[in-house]
């Protein structure tokens, strides 16, 4: 396997543990709904919403880190930089979604029937 497509195929997993891990219960409500066959598949809308709440959550506990780091309050300089990467790096992800998925619009309007 090529260097670069192995470390992407790890980086995937990384990816979903980080988005899990923001607490939120729709992720893993979502992966169990589209792996089970008796249960009805999850809205493309609403996964979008989950992610967007996410990302926002993420977002919000960097804030907090950073406003904590310059208060002086207790929060360590590692803790601020872990939490705005991830708030980068989940903006990153959806800004990645956002564009393939406005691509892919743009591709079903332009088709000729």
């Amino acid at each position: 396997m090529l260097p670069g497509i192995s470390s992407m195929s790890a980086a995937a997993p990384a990816f979903s543990s980080m988005l899990g891990a923001a607490g939120s219960p729709a992720t893993s409500s979502a992966l169990s709904s589209t792996g089970s066959q008796g249960a009805a598949p999850t809205p493309f809308s609403d996964l979008m919403t989950d992610a967007v709440s996410q990302v926002n959550q993420l977002e919000t506990q960097a804030h907090t880190a950073v406003a904590g780091l310059m208060s002086g309050s207790g929060v360590d300089v590692h803790q601020a930089m872990i939490a705005t990467q991830k708030a980068s790096m989940a903006f990153e992800l959806a800004l990645a979604v956002r564009n393939k998925a406005v691509q892919a619009y743009q591709q079903v309007i332009g088709m000729q029937f």
